[in-house]
């Protein structure tokens, strides 16, 4: 079951979401890059969070700049916040606690300002300045990133953290995140970029134990098309996954365009839940540098082309990642127009 913020619609389940919007939802594209568009300095071990202390009126306005593209469902920038990080920064616990809450809490403000703005407008068309203006069903997922993201050394990538690195080291160290995300006032939790099957284990058991309120969804990550980034089975991932009551939808995030097909063909052998998947533009993330490699990504009508083939393969909930904008998003949604439509009319 998803537990709804007050300021958000009822839904009995993800499926119950996907049929008021059309069979289809539209995640958001990538936050780090937008940010920095909107002139925010990202170089922090906090990453995309670092804005939830110095500029969160960015954070507000890419959340609805995402909306006004058409989507359905929006991210905090929680992905690389954690309680530890923010302590070796200086901040207390009860400070920590605070910035993640937080997190959600301008999400959810961005959406009632889409709201808003959807009752002002006095055009009988859902598209004003190309802008979708639209009240519909909106989701705010409350972004958890995997262990790697709060090391800053790309190792999300890998999933290698070393010898030491148990399931129950990997439980204590998210669960707290997760009780503060749960009791946040987000829809959903959307566990991103986890790259091995001990991690994505110890999300379920999190899940199981009963004290986050909320539902989740998993998303792994690929360099090859074939397996998570640890090395680890897709399917024994994904089985995990189907075996948590709590995850209502599971999928690829922030992997490759080209490989999205082929891994989901195979997701869809495992599993009875939604698929979702928000790829990045192709391009790879270079840990050494802290970077990302240009010339290997793809531009948004490229990008885009794979869409009919995603969803043909399962995929219904879909969106981007790393190095995705608003544009990515925008196009996405014209993309489904037809889609909707079908799913309406049958």
């Amino acid at each position: 079951m998803l537990t709804r913020s007050s300021k958000s619609e009822a839904f009995n389940s993800m499926k119950e979401f996907l049929k008021q919007t059309g069979g289809y939802a539209i995640i958001d594209g990538g936050l780090a890059t937008e940010f920095e568009k909107h002139g925010a300095d990202l170089n922090d071990p906090l990453w995309s969070s670092k804005c939830l202390l110095t500029s969160p009126h960015i954070i507000h306005t890419v959340c609805l700049d995402y909306l006004e593209a058409g989507a359905d469902i929006i991210a905090s920038a929680s992905y690389q916040a954690t309680i530890q990080g923010f302590e070796t920064k200086g901040f207390s616990r009860e400070k920590s606690e605070y910035l993640l809450r937080k997190s959600v809490e301008i999400a959810c403000e961005a959406r009632s300002t889409y709201y808003d703005k959807c009752k002002a407008t006095s055009s009988s068309s859902d598209i004003v300045d190309d802008k979708i203006l639209k009240t519909r069903p909106i989701l705010v997922a409350a972004s958890v990133g995997s262990y790697g993201a709060y090391l800053a050394d790309g190792s999300e990538y890998s999933g290698i953290y070393g010898d030491l690195i148990t399931l129950e080291t990997l439980k204590d160290f998210h669960r707290r995140k997760l009780q503060v995300l749960g009791e946040s006032g987000a829809d959903i939790i959307a566990f991103e970029t986890i790259p091995s099957k001990l991690e994505a284990q110890a999300f379920a058991e999190l899940l199981d134990e009963g004290d986050v309120k909320i539902s989740g969804w998993f998303s792994f990550n690929s360099n090859d098309g074939v397996n998570v980034v640890s090395g680890d089975s897709i399917k024994e991932c994904v089985a995990i996954a189907e075996a948590c009551e709590t995850v209502v939808a599971v999928g690829i995030n922030c992997t490759s365009p080209r490989f999205i097909e082929g891994l989901v063909l195979e997701i869809a052998k495992v599993t009875s839940k939604p698929i979702l998947a928000y790829p990045n533009s192709g391009e790879r993330y270079d840990a050494d540098r802290k970077e990302w490699v240009e010339n290997a990504g793809v531009g948004d009508e490229d990008f885009v082309s794979y869409v009919e083939k995603w969803m043909d393969a399962g995929v219904s909930l879909l969106g981007g990642c790393c190095r995705t904008t608003p544009a990515t998003i925008r196009a996405i949604h014209k993309r489904l127009v037809t889609r909707r439509s079908l799913f309406s009319s049958s």
